[in-house]
């Protein structure tokens, strides 16, 4: 028996093939498909010797015809064969066999001369795949990979362009049978319709694979196109037998691509050359036309007119420079470099050289594009000198043009404004202002003579320089000196009017001014007046109407000197009127001093005369009402100053009883009851009170010095004493509540209020939480923060930081008291149910009284305990909720 484990041959890529998968050997479909497969393989090189196998575990058990099979598929002779049919010679055979095998560089594992004589199935397939892997697929090789990646990559670059197959092994990927046919198709198109097929018909493309196969290409039939679809993973080393056939078969076919790729190879190279060639032709041809279309443009010497057209020429040539002749420049460079790189590829593939067209090498290129640059720096010279020749030209014109503008604008107007007639209708103040306006444009005038000397100095350069558009520079200039005399002449035919005028309206400005200093004052007298005697007055005392009515009767007296100082003014102004008519003055406007005038000075006299007695009978109306407001507010401050100290004095014995202990709280109830229906008795003296209130309010009477005391104070301490009286019976009656509830001893009242009272410091009726902290240490309580906290929460649920007496009561009384508890009304209740956890309603109205009863039913909830039954009732939940500790 052979065990090779030690060997390290060339073909460890064979391992994991070598290793023998007995296990899968046990797989009854893989056997059946194997024992086919192999089968064929070893006939298919047998027939050559003119012999064949049909059963391949017994027809080998001798070594003959092993033997004969490697030396057909390895066309070497094996040593002799014994001839004898003894076990030994037999073992011997196929020893020789298998030495054969391992000088091939083969690892044979685990598989020994007497398993193959003896007939093992397994073994035999063993032995037989270990041949085809070394015969027919080890030499396999397709970029740079061998044997069965080889193989495996073969098949996938064949059928690359069919998509719907995609191998990916040797097993699954060919149970549609489509992979062999695409590889049939690929080499030999013309023996399969390959658009017919479909991939759901695997047995069509399977059958159709093999036998063409078998008929055209001698690939005996190796597989059963049934075994492959009912097997859910063909077995792969059937498969790979299978297909390796297909390699060797069209190997010769890969020759002939291989010999096709080589010329193609040629091909391409001589085609990329010529590509070149023609590429580099069209690129010289190119470049030699836009230089011989470029340098007439650089040698154009004819000078423009205008700065803006050489200034464009300019730009035009910045542009060759930045945007033309760059991409030229590397068209140039480029192609240089394909000419360079045209040679060396002829070169290297053993072409001859490459000559271009007459006119286009290299150096034709390079001179052409000297020419271009010495037409270049030529016309660069020529433009900027023509700039600098035109710039001087333009900056002249320019300089005429602005100082042009900037006289005609000046001058704009300047004509009508001279000849204006505005000074006849002036004002003295407007005549003044004119002179003034004059002046200084007379001043500007004398200002400006020298501008219009530098313009007709800049229009003469001009003439001389031979500017090509002097003669529009001339016209203007010649408007602009014309227009300058005329402005002469104007300005001191309009210096000689204002003048006279000026002389004429002093004097009436004098009187003007006059007449407006007098009026003024006089007027805002008047309106004062008109004012003080239509002022709405708002008197509340008898003292304020009378101080009114003596300073009206001081006003009065003064009205015989006021009509004087009238009539004073009126004759002003008639003597302004009398000179305006004796020197024939075209009077513009008003007095400029006041906008006062006689007619409205007239007539606020008449209305001041016609106030002064309706201001008489107002102030006489007026005192009658003030001398009832008084009996208004004496009457009420009569009774609200004694009804105001009554509540007070009520409210303090009020107090004084709700913080003593006199008698028992039976008594203290009834004497705050008798205190309630006197105070009560006491409304009809408020109800008076308030009528009379309402009489002042009717009289818009606001303050009453005769009383401290307001209706709303009368008002919002009657309202304190009912609720004060109402609260404190309540009081009364709630501890009584608390003390026949509690058992609590009218001692122990007693003490709870003298421990209250001595705390509550302000005597308000209440404590605040440090008072009451106090309170509850002084009668023993030992407290921690929580359980302060948790005491006033119950007293104060509220939180606003107060205890009431009422509150402190219920506290103590709970806390010295034994009451009734949820635990206890429940077991009660559990007694009435004879013990059950429910109860029923009739249990209920037997044991209750009828209200009670049916107040129980009503709001007790159905029992859903597991021993509920119909109409009962959870009193559990009932009871909890009575003592707050559920909702009810």
């Amino acid at each position: 028996m052979y065990n090779m484990d030690q060997y390290d041959g060339e073909n460890d890529y064979m391992q994991q093939e070598d290793d023998w998968d007995r296990d899968l050997l046990l797989d009854p479909a893989w056997e059946k498909q194997q024992r086919k497969t192999f089968t064929a393989w070893c006939n298919s090189h047998l027939r050559k010797a003119g012999t064949q196998i049909e059963n391949i575990e017994e027809d080998f058990r001798d070594g003959l015809k092993l033997m004969l099979l490697l030396e057909v598929i390895s066309g070497e002779r094996l040593a002799k064969p014994e001839r004898g049919k003894m076990r030994v010679h037999k073992i011997s055979n196929v020893n020789k066999a298998l030495d054969f095998i391992a000088s091939k560089g083969v690892k044979l594992v685990s598989i020994g001369a007497e398993e193959i004589v003896d007939g093992n199935a397994k073994m035999t397939l063993g032995m037989i795949w270990t041949i085809i892997l070394r015969f027919a697929i080890q030499d396999i090789s397709v970029e740079e990979t061998s044997a069965k990646e080889g193989l495996l990559l073969w098949c996938q670059r064949k059928t690359a362009p069919y998509k719907n197959v995609n191998i990916q092994n040797f097993h699954i990927s060919w149970k549609d049978g489509l992979g062999f046919c695409a590889l049939i198709h690929r080499h030999r198109p013309e023996l399969i319709d390959y658009g017919k097929l479909r991939k759901d018909d695997p047995m069509t493309n399977l059958n159709t694979a093999f036998d063409v196969a078998e008929k055209y290409l001698d690939i005996p039939k190796m597989l059963d196109a049934e075994d492959i679809i009912s097997t859910l993973r063909p077995d792969e080393k059937a498969v790979m037998t299978y297909v390796s056939c297909y390699y060797h078969a069209f190997s010769g076919k890969q020759k002939a691509e291989t010999a096709a790729n080589r010329i193609c190879k040629v091909l391409a190279v001589n085609q990329e050359n010529e590509q070149l060639m023609e590429d580099y032709e069209k690129l010289a041809s190119d470049l030699l036309e836009w230089i011989r279309r470029t340098i007439p443009w650089l040698e154009n010497r004819l000078p423009e007119n205008t700065m803006q057209a050489m200034q464009q020429k300019l730009e035009d040539f910045r542009d060759y420079r930045r945007l033309h002749k760059p991409p030229k420049v590397q068209e140039k460079c480029q192609l240089e470099i394909n000419f360079n790189t045209l040679q060396t590829k002829l070169r290297l593939s053993n072409r001859p050289a490459f000559m271009p067209s007459e006119g286009k090498m290299v150096s034709d290129i390079n001179n052409a594009w000297g020419s271009l640059e010495g037409a270049e720096k030529g016309y660069e010279e020529w433009l900027l000198n023509e700039i600098r020749r035109l710039e001087r030209l333009d900056h002249l014109a320019e300089k005429f043009r602005q100082k042009a503008a900037i006289h005609e604008a000046w001058t704009e107007g300047k004509e009508e404004m001279l000849q204006k007639r505005d000074y006849e209708t002036a004002s003295l103040s407007d005549i003044k202002a004119l002179l003034k306006k004059h002046e200084a444009f007379e001043s500007d005038l004398a200002a400006h003579q020298d501008r219009v000397e530098q313009i007709a100095a800049i229009a003469q350069e001009l003439n001389e320089l031979d500017y090509y558009d002097s003669p529009s520079v001339n016209a203007r200039c010649q408007r602009i000196c014309d227009q300058w005399d005329a402005l002469g002449a104007l300005t001191q035919k309009r210096s000689e009017a204002l003048q006279r005028t000026e002389k004429l309206l002093e004097t009436i400005d004098q009187l003007y001014l006059e007449f407006a200093k007098r009026a003024a004052p006089f007027n805002n007298w008047m309106e004062g007046a008109m004012e003080d005697l239509q002022d709405t007055f708002i008197v509340h005392t008898i003292e304020e109407i009378q101080g009114l009515s003596t300073a009206h009767e001081q006003f009065k007296a003064t009205l015989p000197e006021a009509d004087k100082e009238r009539l004073a003014i009126l004759g002003i102004h008639n003597e302004i009127a009398k000179i305006v008519q004796t020197y024939h003055v075209n009077m513009a406007g008003t007095n400029p001093y006041t906008t006062i005038n006689p007619q409205e000075i007239n007539t606020k006299w008449d209305k001041v005369r016609q106030l002064v007695p309706q201001r008489d009978q107002a102030l006489i109306e007026e005192h009658a009402r003030q001398q009832n407001n008084e009996r208004l507010r004496r009457q009420f401050a009569n009774q609200a100053n004694v009804i105001g100290p009554w509540i007070q004095n009520k409210m303090e014995e009020i107090g004084r009883i709700s913080i003593e202990m006199h008698g028992t709280l039976e008594d203290q109830l009834t004497h705050l009851r008798q205190y309630e229906k006197s105070i009560v008795n006491y409304k009809p003296k408020i109800d008076q009170l308030e009528g009379d209130h309402q009489l002042i309010q009717e009289a818009l009477i606001f303050d009453n010095k005769h009383t401290n005391y307001t209706m709303e104070h009368i008002r919002v301490g009657w309202e304190q004493l009912l609720t004060t009286i109402a609260r404190t019976i309540n009081e009364i009656e709630n501890q009584i509540l608390t003390r026949d509830a509690k058992g609590i001893s009218q001692e122990q009242l007693n003490e709870f209020r003298a421990s209250f009272n001595h705390f509550d410091r302000k005597r308000t009726g209440i404590m605040d939480a440090e008072d009451f902290k106090t309170c509850l240490i002084s009668v023993g309580y030992n407290l921690g923060e929580n359980e302060f906290s948790r005491i006033m929460s119950i007293v104060d649920p509220n939180r606003m930081g107060i205890v009431t007496f009422q509150a402190f009561i219920d506290f103590m009384s709970r806390e010295t008291a034994d009451t009734d508890t949820a635990d206890q009304v429940m077991a009660s209740f559990k007694v009435l149910a004879g013990d059950k956890n429910y109860i029923l309603a009739d249990e209920l109205r037997r044991e209750l009284p009828p209200d009670q009863a049916d107040y129980c039913i009503a709001r007790m909830a159905p029992y859903c305990g597991p021993d509920a039954v119909p109409g009962a009732l959870d009193y559990m939940s009932f009871s909890t909720a009575l003592y707050g500790e559920s909702d009810l």
